[in-house]
């Protein structure tokens, strides 16, 4: 038995991001998971673009009357550009003339760190608040640059443009195909297998792309049923990011604050705070995709003991006969001795001499708490 004492011990997580990943998986390693890596898309730099630059110079050129910083690094990534191509001084002097809008804090701490402020931030950090905020304003006759990260399909050009303003777009990451399709594809079937606790998303790009894969395999009914049950937790750093997701009928659970550290602490409350688990004469009992947790220690189980003592979890400390127990077993020729076996390592893990009870002429049921 491996002590481990953390709120997601045992939690098998994959991390669907691909920018921001190592910072992402190092702190849910902290808290005792075990990451798998899969993710839905590649980040692409255009910071040594050649249209990035070439954009930026029409921009001096022709200075905007708005520019929107959609998001804290790719507006500190066209900055660095610009600097590395000779043009910050002149971009930041043409950026001063402007009114500078941010979508969210993320943004407008960038917007502030290149020594330029901020005229308005959008408190729901949603493209949809920038555009209705605008649009109500007017825009008709205007010049806008629209800081771009990802895709650039957030609808804010299009929405610009069709109120009659000039819009200058400036994309300064993209995304790609995976780095590891097959790792992708292989996580997107074993979540939906069950061998895996959690699906983290970053961005609503790459939970399209992640559910464009589920559809490919056929799963998607599968992962909706396993997340309305609360067998497989599909999170989200918040709505948006979750939207494509729930609009397919699965369930996501996301942060009111939309940050990754946010994000952890809503895992570390599910997974911790709010999956308390069974009572057992050993100790509190919580199952994990690929393991168990008693009293906060992970149990190093066979494939088979840990089917047999989800098999007890779920009679709920009523007793299961051993052909019954042969039954939910895996492989075709799975018999009495086959469960004796997975009893006994069971038994033999050290502290859960309890855990499992003889139900005198009628089989095995969990030893639960009195």
């Amino acid at each position: 038995m491996t002590i481990v004492g953390e709120p997601l011990a045992g939690c098998v997580i994959v991390v669907t991001a691909d920018r921001r990943k190592n910072e992402l998986a190092s702190a849910l390693e902290r808290r005792g998971a075990t990451i798998q890596y899969a993710a839905a898309l590649s980040t692409i730099s255009h910071l040594d673009d050649e249209r990035l630059i070439a954009d930026t110079r029409a921009l001096i050129s022709n200075p905007p009357d708005i520019v929107v910083a959609t998001t804290g690094i790719g507006f500190r990534g066209w900055v660095e550009a610009a600097d590395a191509a000779g043009l910050a001084e002149d971009l930041l002097a043409c950026l001063r003339g402007a009114r500078v809008l941010a979508r969210g804090p993320k943004a407008r701490g960038a917007i502030q760190a290149a020594g330029l402020a901020a005229d308005w931030v959008a408190q729901s950090e949603t493209a949809v608040e920038v555009r209705d905020y605008l649009l109500a304003q007017g825009v008709a006759g205007l010049r806008i640059a629209v800081q771009h990260h990802g895709t650039g399909s957030d609808g804010l050009d299009e929405a610009f443009v069709s109120a009659g303003a000039q819009v200058q777009s400036l994309l300064i990451y993209g995304s790609g195909p995976p780095v590891d399709p097959a790792a992708h594809r292989e996580w997107v079937q074993r979540a939906a297998d069950g061998a895996a606790d959690a699906v983290l998303f970053t961005s609503a790009p790459g939970a399209e792309e992640w559910l464009r894969t589920a559809r490919d395999l056929n799963v998607v009914e599968v992962v909706a049923r396993r997340s309305v049950a609360g067998a497989l937790v599909m999170a989200a750093v918040g709505p948006v990011t979750a939207r494509p997701l729930e609009d397919a009928g699965i369930t996501v659970r996301y942060p009111d604050r939309w940050r990754l550290g946010a994000l952890i602490r809503e895992l570390v409350r599910h997974f911790g705070e709010d999956s308390a688990g069974t009572a057992t004469a050993s100790g509190p009992l919580v199952m994990r995709a690929t393991t168990a947790v008693l009293d906060g220690r992970v149990l190093p189980l066979t494939p088979t003991e840990l089917e047999v003592l989800r098999a007890l979890v779920g009679a709920g400390g009523n007793p299961l006969t051993r052909e019954e127990l042969a039954d939910l077993l895996p492989g075709a020729h799975a018999g009495a001795q086959d469960v004796e076996a997975a009893i006994n390592g069971l038994r033999n893990n050290d502290g859960c001499q309890t855990i499992v009870r003889t139900a005198l002429n009628r089989g095995y049921a969990l030893g639960v708490a009195s």
